[in-house]
C-alpha cells in the first residue's frame, strides 16, 4: 500500500493494540484511516530506524513515535501522556518536534482531559535504563524529562527527508521504579513474553514473582493513557490539514 499522510513507528505489540484494532505483526505496515499507517519495529534505535525508513519509502509525509517511556523526573507518574518539544539522543543531537503539530496534537489531548506535561524534552538512548541510580544519572546529564529507546532514530530519519516529526508519549517506569533485567530478558523485541524463558527467570529468580504485580499495573495505566490518547488524536495524531 501507499501512503500520503503520518507513518507511526511503533516498538511494542501492546503500543500497536493501544492505537488500532486492527492486528499488527513485526515490520508489516498497518493501513489507518486518513492515509496513514503504523509499523511495529521491535525496541531500539536501529529497528525504529528501519521502520522510519520503510514508511517513508511507502510514501509517509510526516512522522511520528508512539508509545510508552520511562520517568527521568521525579513526581512523573504512570499514564502521563508527553508529547516533547525536544528529543536528544546519546550523543546530545537535538530533534524538535514540528511545533504546529505539537500544538495541535495537544489541544486535542486537553480537550479531552487526559493527564499531559506540555513542556518536555524526550531522551532516547539505546539502552534501557532499570534502576533509579541510572535514571538520577541520566537526568542530571541530560536534563531530560524521561527516557525511550526509538524517538530520535525517527526523529534523524524525519531532518534527513526533511518530513515534519511528532512524538507522543505516555509514562510507564516511574523515577525510582527498576526494571528487573531477569525479566528484561524474558520478552522479545515488540515486548512479548517468551513464556518458557519466563517460568525459568522465574524458577532460578523466585522473587521476581512480587515485582510482577506492580510491572503489570503500571504496563496497564501507560496503555489506557495510549489508548485514550489515540482515540482523541486521531489516526493522524492531529496532523494540520488531516481531519
Amino acid at each position: 500500500m501507499r501512503l500520503h499522510s503520518v507513518g507511526i513507528v511503533v516498538a511494542l505489540k501492546a503500543e500497536a493494540d493501544a492505537f488500532t484494532a486492527q492486528a499488527s505483526r513485526p515490520e508489516c505496515l498497518v493501513p489507518l484511516a486518513e492515509g496513514c499507517g503504523l509499523l511495529l519495529s521491535g525496541m531500539g534505535p536501529g529497528a525504529a530506524r528501519k521502520a522510519a525508513q520503510n514508511l517513508v519509502d511507502a510514501g509517509a509525509q510526516a512522522l511520528a513515535t508512539f508509545g510508552v517511556a520511562g520517568a527521568l523526573e521525579p513526581g512523573l507518574r504512570s499514564g502521563t501522556l508527553l508529547c516533547p518539544q525536544r528529543i536528544l539522543d546519546e550523543s546530545g543531537r537535538v530533534y524538535t518536534a514540528d511545533p504546529a503539530w505539537r500544538d495541535r496534537l495537544q489541544q486535542r489531548l486537553t480537550l479531552a482531559a487526559l493527564p499531559m506535561i506540555t513542556d518536555a524534552t524526550l531522551l532516547s538512548l539505546p539502552e534501557p535504563l532499570s534502576t533509579a541510580t541510572a535514571k538520577m544519572a541520566a537526568q542530571s546529564r541530560y536534563a531530560a524529562t524521561a527516557v525511550d529507546m526509538e524517538s530520535a532514530a525517527v526523529a534523524a530519519v524525519a531532518a534527513d527527508r526533511g518530513l515534519p516529526f511528532v512524538a507522543l508519549r505516555s509514562i510507564i517506569d516511574e523515577r525510582d521504579d527498576m526494571l528487573p533485567e531477569a525479566l528484561q530478558a524474558a520478552i522479545d523485541p515488540w515486548g512479548r513474553p517468551r513464556p518458557l524463558k519466563l517460568i525459568a527467570t522465574l524458577v532460578h529468580h523466585p522473587w521476581l514473582l512480587a515485582r510482577l504485580p506492580g510491572l503489570s499495573s503500571r504496563m496497564g495505566k501507560a496503555v489506557r493513557a495510549l489508548r485514550a490518547a489515540a482515540a482523541a488524536a486521531g489516526a493522524g495524531l492531529g496532523l494540520p490539514g488531516q481531519g
